[in-house]
């Protein structure tokens, strides 16, 4: 298969001229975000965004979509990619990273980013009574908090009354969301707002975007939220809003097939002019497994190893090493330094079962704890996204291959004594 398939590929191949060591001419980026020389495997992903975007335009609904995946798979690559097809066609866009605020930061946020996005939609000077209520809710959004305080809104707007001043957070950004894409509307154009790692939003927030997008499909308004996130994302959305599942698709993105894997790997080397042995791609997708971020760091890394025009099997093999090495200093050392020392034993519990979702009980068992001293443990982990819960009773990591790097960061498991709460003294 890898024969045929490479192939294909050679034949668009240029005619060699850069030596593979030529750092500068390294056609692989293993960077958080970074696009990829090729995106491959998601093209129906990319289709779906691009129908949603269209039926919008006609005033027709469409159900929007939370992307759901480990860490790795190219998530907020695709979340970019959907930026520049709604920018080419004509929408604005309004790109997010959630964070854990509370819920006034979180207005503040969303306030400066909508104001830019009506801005763009509509400069002042032409605002039209569209425009201009649609500004003016945003002043009331942006003051309508709770006692915990407020924030200084930066332009000169009256605030409207009876619309965005509520104080309930998902009434006033339903309100929000309405004026805004009525002003969108009246431009014939759309308002994109892309979040990225979701699952990190609060219980209100992620409810009030749900509600608002809710609100505009009835108006069948341009406005949209697509979001993305690791895979409890789904499991929150409905606990957050029964009708979640009707409103989004929650596509689930992996690692890639041998097929786009092979692409992925081979592709962007013969824009530069350098091909790859059959046996060679063979070794890097086993190594990598087809995770798109691992593809970028094991290829940035052969690079550097093979010499002239052609990777063989043995360029790969040796790049391993340094391979390994990155991920282990960046990408998953970033994770676990995260981690106290009870969560790190924890984690490597679960690494000693393997890879697979493991039960909590089980974990509990290899730590030598019952299940109820070490669930807050568990809790923090899924809190801070290094695990997840696949079914309920099981948590797996949200990092593939994040049990092998355990085991070679923590050679032995130590469970730190759980510390009993004093008595205070009479």
């Amino acid at each position: 298969m890898f024969r045929s398939l490479y192939r294909c590929f050679i034949k668009r191949a240029k005619p060699p001229k850069l030596r593979v060591v030529d750092a500068v001419s390294n056609p692989y980026t293993p960077n958080a975000g970074a696009a990829p020389e090729i995106v491959v495997g998601r093209d129906d992903l990319l289709e779906a965004f691009t129908v949603l975007l269209q039926r919008l335009e006609r005033s027709r609904t469409e159900q929007s979509m939370i992307i759901t995946g480990l860490r790795g798979v190219g998530k907020t690559v695709l979340l970019g990619k959907f930026g520049e097809i709604a920018r080419r066609a004509g929408w604005e866009v309004v790109e997010l990273e959630a964070s854990k605020h509370d819920d006034t930061r979180f207005r503040q946020a969303m306030f400066s980013q909508l104001k830019a996005a009506l801005l763009r939609l509509s400069p002042r000077a032409r605002w039209t009574d569209r425009a201009r209520r649609a500004a003016e809710v945003l002043s009331a959004f942006a003051v309508s908090v709770d006692q915990k305080g407020t924030f200084s809104v930066s332009w000169d707007v009256p605030a409207a009354e009876g619309a965005g001043d509520h104080g309930d957070l998902s009434m006033d950004l339903t309100d929000v969301f309405v004026a805004l894409g009525e002003a969108a509307e009246e431009q014939d154009r759309g308002v994109a707002l892309l979040i990225d790692e979701v699952q990190f939003l609060g219980r209100s927030q992620l409810e009030a975007l749900i509600q608002a997008v809710h609100k505009t499909v009835q108006r069948r308004l341009p406005i949209t939220f697509v979001g993305a996130g690791l895979p409890q994302i789904a499991e929150l959305a409905g606990d957050a809003k029964s009708y979640a599942e009707r409103l989004f698709t929650f596509p689930t993105v992996g690692s890639l097939d041998e097929e786009d894997a092979a692409k992925a790997l081979v592709e962007p080397a013969l824009v530069e002019g350098v091909t790859f042995d059959d046996d060679a791609v063979e070794l890097a997708i086993r190594i990598t497994q087809g995770y798109p971020y691992f593809i970028q760091e094991l290829g940035y890394q052969v690079w550097g190893v093979a010499t002239e025009h052609r990777v063989r099997r043995a360029d790969v093999a040796t790049a391993r090493e340094a391979y390994e090495a990155k991920l282990d200093g960046s990408f998953f050392r970033v994770r676990l330094d995260r981690a106290t020392p009870l969560q790190t034993s924890y984690l490597r519990a679960m690494a000693e079962l393997g890879s697979k979702p493991q039960k909590a009980s089980d974990v509990a068992r290899v730590m030598g704890r019952e299940s109820t001293q070490v669930g807050p443990t568990r809790a923090e982990l899924i809190d801070m996204g290094l695990l997840y819960t696949p079914e309920h009773g099981y948590a797996a990591f949200t990092v593939p291959d994040f049990d092998a790097f355990m085991l070679r960061a923590v050679p032995e498991l130590h469970v730190p004594e759980i510390q009993k709460r004093k008595r205070r003294d009479d």
